[in-house]
């Protein structure tokens, strides 16, 4: 029987109605301003612009793109676009020019909606030079088509659309750690289905608070800030810039929080900063004094409030996340793909057990095939990628199961835990293949190994490369530190998988040189391309930690 589930419009339709004068968007303006909208207020602003996309006599569900950082003008155009009756396309707001060009070619973008950004002109010559451009409030300098304030110059919609279930909402490209990025086309049923099933989860309601700072064109954040903070009332605050991400974070003192693992061990760094790490760890075991530590801990980066914390888009290391149970705060790891909407596994509050993801979440099927494989369905699945019935075959099995590509295996109460990636397994030069994912992980839980890749194809032994945070220390003591951990996690591993050293990287691996996703993850086909030709002689090397030249 159908899970009944409800439309991304028609709750915003509601809320619009019930509760205008509430509170929605929390938006800084810089200098300490901020700009607060009402649901009454984004309910007018997207009004208005919807009529005016529907002036421009566009195809119905016309694609129009999204280029942006996250703000609250992001949520309104969105709503707009679909109030019009077309189709979102967002576009991760630090592409090269040329992702640019691809994306909005191969969405076949009618008009480009540019809001805030911090190297526009990077972007802007890969916008075609034929296809009409929109500045939203916070945009950089530039020069336009149209801007806002045209839009906002046409009255409101009186009526309040809503498209069929089955009806194609978005295209969400994907950062893809390999290859070109793929259109992922999701319906207005997905993610109603995904929204109202996940929210039902957590408890979430009017007086909850959300901080949007990652990629709103990433699926996650889609679901767990706009669609979340629609269908349960929450006030969305978000993020100015990087620099006063603290501040932004204690304005908000968000109750409810989605990170990627990156950004929980930021956190634990920054603390560690200011309170050297066996003192607080001693401090923390102290009765009666520890729970006061690790509350004033989380006060201190604005995280006192917090109710639900959830961690994605990557494993997080079992120490980051007993780390933060010692100071009072259950991180809780959820999975999924942009595929699924997000929507998959996650962990209970209450039912969390380290290693192992969680549950399905309600109304997701899984299974494990003969090769490991994890494949889930739900209503939540995606109708396939644009332009792209080959990739969409490969992907989605004949009875609408998804192909993760992800090797995993379940306890006996369901949890799920995925043991590596199926394209990322290599073979090493002896015969044996090696999962590289787990050794990351486990790499990963040392204090000062920020990033971590694990190659060997081809080599006699696995090596990892790692990048360190900045934190002070002396380099011997860093060397043997890093040399005892080795052994540590060498002694885990079967002697197949074992380490022949680290490799300690002068190069910093960001978004801005490829080197990660907008998300985040690390890119293994740049590193192997970048550094391949240095493996063999980084693996014939004596010592046990290796600095790269």
């Amino acid at each position: 029987m159908p899970v009944a589930f409800r439309l991304p419009l028609q709750v915003f339709f509601e809320r619009e109605a019930r509760h205008p004068r509430k509170n929605f968007l929390v938006q800084p303006l810089g200098g300490g301003d901020v700009q607060t909208l009402t649901w009454g207020d984004v309910g007018h602003q997207a009004r208005c612009a919807a009529h005016w996309l529907r002036a421009r006599a566009l195809p119905q569900g016309s694609h129009i793109a999204l280029i942006s950082k996250n703000c609250a003008h992001w949520v309104i155009a969105d709503l707009a676009i679909w109030m019009a009756g077309h189709v979102s396309v967002p576009l991760y707001p630090n592409l090269t020019a040329d992702s640019v060009a691809h994306v909005l070619t191969h969405s076949e973008a009618a008009l480009a909606l540019i809001g805030k950004l911090d190297d526009w002109p990077a972007m802007a010559p890969g916008i075609p030079a034929d296809l009409p451009t929109i500045s939203l409030p916070l945009c950089p300098p530039g020069e336009f088509d149209f801007n806002w304030a045209d839009l906002q110059a046409c009255s409101p919609i009186q009526d309040n659309p809503l498209p069929a279930a089955s009806s194609l909402a978005t295209i969400l490209y994907t950062s893809g750690t390999t290859g070109l990025p793929k259109g992922v086309m999701q319906t207005f049923g997905a993610l109603g289905f995904a929204a109202t099933r996940g929210t039902e989860l957590f408890g979430l309601g009017e007086g909850d608070r959300l901080l949007s700072y990652l990629p709103l064109c990433h699926v996650a954040e889609r679901m767990f800030v706009e669609l979340a903070s629609i269908y349960t009332g929450q006030t969305v605050f978000f993020a100015e810039s990087l620099d006063t991400f603290l501040a932004d974070l204690r304005r908000a003192r968000p109750t409810a929080l989605f990170g990627v693992p990156r950004i929980w061990t930021k956190f634990q760094m920054g603390v560690y900063g200011k309170i050297p790490q066996k003192r607080l760890d001693t401090l923390l075991r102290l009765p009666f004094i520890g729970p006061r530590v690790g509350h004033k801990v989380l006060a201190g980066l604005g995280l006192d409030a917090l109710r639900i914390a959830l961690s994605g888009a990557a494993p997080v290391p079992e120490a980051l996340l007993r780390w933060y149970q010692r100071l009072g705060l259950d991180v809780l790891e959820v999975y999924g793909m942009t595929e699924s909407c997000g929507y998959s596994h996650v962990s209970r509050p209450g039912e969390q057990k380290f290693g192992w993801i969680g549950l399905p979440s309600p109304g997701v099927e899984v299974r494990i095939d003969s090769t490991g494989e994890v494949q889930v369905r739900s209503g939540a699945t995606m109708l396939g990628y644009f332009k792209d019935p080959q990739k969409t075959a490969e992907t989605l099995t004949e009875d609408g199961f998804l192909r993760t590509g992800d090797k995993g295996e379940q306890d006996a109460d369901g949890r799920l835990r995925l043991t590596g990636r199926l394209k990322e397994i290599f073979k090493t030069s002896k015969g044996k293949y090696v999962a590289p994912a787990p050794i990351e992980n486990r790499l990963a839980e040392h204090a000062r190994i920020e990033q971590v890749c694990v190659v060997g194809e081809g080599l006699t032994a696995p090596m990892g490369l790692c990048v360190l945070s900045a934190a002070g220390q002396d380099t011997q003591a860093l060397k043997t530190s890093l040399e005892r951990w080795l052994e540590q996690v060498n002694a885990a591993l079967d002697k197949h998988e074992r380490l022949r050293q680290l490799v300690v990287m002068k190069d910093s691996w960001a978004v801005e040189n490829g080197f990660l996703t907008p998300t985040l993850k690390v890119r293994r086909n740049v590193i192997e391309s970048t550094y391949g030709a240095q493996f063999l002689v980084w693996s014939e090397r004596t010592e046990s930690i290796v600095w790269q030249d």
